[in-house]
């Protein structure tokens, strides 16, 4: 299998980090019991790149209660309910919010590898107690952030997740480009308001008064309306995805028992309002933003990155479900825009995964898709009108209801890729704490779906020479933009104490250079 094959050219860093946590991976198994006694292949090498990262977050802090297993009892009932769905590794892929085209290693299409122990897990007392030396981290790290590769403008925050105090701060409170980490606030703003169950359903609807029983042969005038869903997929295998495919099935076979023989077809995007395009204009990196799509308009067979996308991503879904629908035996007209009334009845529907899985995804990937979407479903929650704008006003809403510190931050869109976006190391640090709050378990997937140093997402490649010593001992959400470079996530320290962290630099001359810079500062908050 790929992941597999992935996994085995990891090994020899994997070897570094297993050695470094052993101890930890052992006391965690023998709390665990029997359900740890003979883990798979995956099991160890997930459990040695997750165990002391960011999901032992709630770990450091003292409330609780913890049960005989080491770990939450509200959160092992959520694992056990997400348990199914798997997957906060979904695939490998440079940062989707940088401009330039990158390889697509995730084309095979895969299955996602099962997430990393879903759970807050303890790893010890020496997690419970604050970090110290907080001189010594500003003499590490104010040459590493003087690097010239980090441009002219730089800020960086470093929270002690055990106390929230800050025990590094260089700008902390100026607000420059985030790029691709104002997903982080976004995954927040959507879990807060519509919670980690939540799901995105798309309808297939009937008008009234026409295909009635008993007048077979008369046109069933079908609407397919649009539930903002961007990885609804209309692939032959959906992976866990809600299906085009299945919906033509169902809708094609609710209609024949109504005895609806052929159909007009419609379909209705009134979900979102305002403009489609981003106003980065058409890019690889973002499909037009849209209530109906499939597979985020993507014309190849790839799942992530950037891709050639269709024109008009409605009209492509509809047309699509007009096909297949054909195929199941309704044949229909050519599909056009419409607005489902109020007295049309539904004929089927799919429903994406929860809202912790897209997430996940979101942040793994840096998914501009996803995150377009959610702001916008934050935004028709809220009461505000969906659009760029109205989204924006949504995501900062609900973190000024959070309580995080919204000085100098704007947004204008949900993925980040929008230059005018602006916010602060120590915004994204107390996003990341308020994640990791016992109080907050809503917002988990925040944590989860960072990339793991070295090993997923758009982390994949990175954490090599200097900067070894983080692999799978740090998760961070990536930002590339041309010019701006970030990074927002936690570490462990070899004490096995967390940091949270937050790293912004613009005006860089070269990505590559930055992204090294920022690493190498990353590996040194470990060591």
């Amino acid at each position: 299998m790929p992941e597999l094959r992935a996994w085995r050219a990891a090994r020899p860093r994997l070897a570094r980090v297993a050695h470094a946590v052993k101890p930890r991976v052992v006391r965690f198994a023998r709390a665990a019991g029997p359900r740890l006694t003979t883990p798979r292949t995956w099991q160890y090498t997930t459990g040695a790149a997750a165990l002391g990262l960011v999901l032992a977050a709630g770990a450091v802090t003292a409330a609780g209660p913890w049960d005989s297993t080491g770990q939450r009892t509200a959160e092992r009932r959520r694992a056990a309910a997400l348990e199914r769905m798997g997957g906060a590794d979904h695939g490998r892929r440079n940062d989707t919010s940088d401009t330039s085209r990158t390889p697509d290693v995730s084309a095979g299409r895969a299955e996602p590898a099962p997430s990393a122990l879903p759970v807050l897990v303890g790893i010890g007392e020496a997690a419970l107690e604050p970090v110290s030396g907080s001189r010594g981290l500003a003499q590490v790290l104010d040459p590493l952030l003087q690097d010239p590769a980090l441009g002219a403008r730089r800020s960086a925050s470093v929270v002690d997740a055990a106390t929230g105090e800050q025990l590094y701060g260089q700008g902390a409170d100026e607000a420059l480009t985030p790029a691709s980490t104002t997903k982080i606030a976004t995954g927040a703003a959507a879990l807060s308001v519509l919670g980690p169950d939540h799901r995105l359903t798309t309808r297939a609807v009937l008008e009234p008064g026409t295909g009635k029983a008993g007048e077979a042969g008369e046109a069933g005038k079908v609407v397919l309306v649009g539930g903002g869903d961007p990885t609804l997929t209309a692939r032959e295998e959906a992976r866990g995805q809600a299906s085009l495919r299945e919906l033509a099935r169902r809708t094609a076979a609710a209609l024949t028992k109504q005895g609806v023989t052929k159909a007009t077809l419609s379909y209705d995007t009134s979900l979102y309002a305002g403009p489609e395009l981003h106003p980065i204009g058409v890019n690889e990196n973002i499909a037009r933003v849209t209530a109906l799509m499939t597979d985020e308009a993507r014309t190849d067979d790839s799942t992530s990155g950037p891709a050639p996308r269709v024109a008009d991503p409605a009209a492509h879904a509809a047309a699509t479900f007009a096909r297949l629908l054909s195929e199941a035996g309704i044949p229909t007209t050519e599909a056009g825009p419409a607005r489902a009334t109020t007295r049309a009845k539904t004929l089927a529907s799919v429903s994406s995964p929860p809202l912790s899985d897209l997430v996940e995804r979101m942040l793994t990937h840096s998914d501009n898709d996803i995150a377009e979407a959610l702001a916008r479903h934050t935004a028709v929650a809220t009461g505000v009108r969906p659009d760029f704008a109205g989204g924006a006003a949504a995501i900062e809403a609900r973190l000024r209801k959070l309580g995080l510190p919204l000085k100098g931050a704007a947004f204008h869109d949900g993925s980040g890729l929008n230059r005018a976006d602006r916010l602060t190391a120590r915004l994204l640090t107390a996003l990341l704490l308020k994640a990791a709050d016992p109080a907050h378990p809503e917002l988990r997937p925040v944590l989860t779906g960072l990339p793991v140093a070295g090993f997923t997402g758009t982390l994949s490649s990175r954490y090599a020479g200097d900067a070894a010593g983080a692999a799978g001992l740090a998760r961070a959400k990536t930002g590339t933009l041309t010019g701006v470079n970030t990074l927002a996530g936690t570490a462990v320290t070899r004490e096995g104490r967390l940091l949270v962290f937050a790293f912004l630099a613009e005006d860089t001359p070269g990505q590559e250079a930055a992204q090294s810079a920022l690493d190498r500062a990353v590996a040194a908050l470990i060591g």
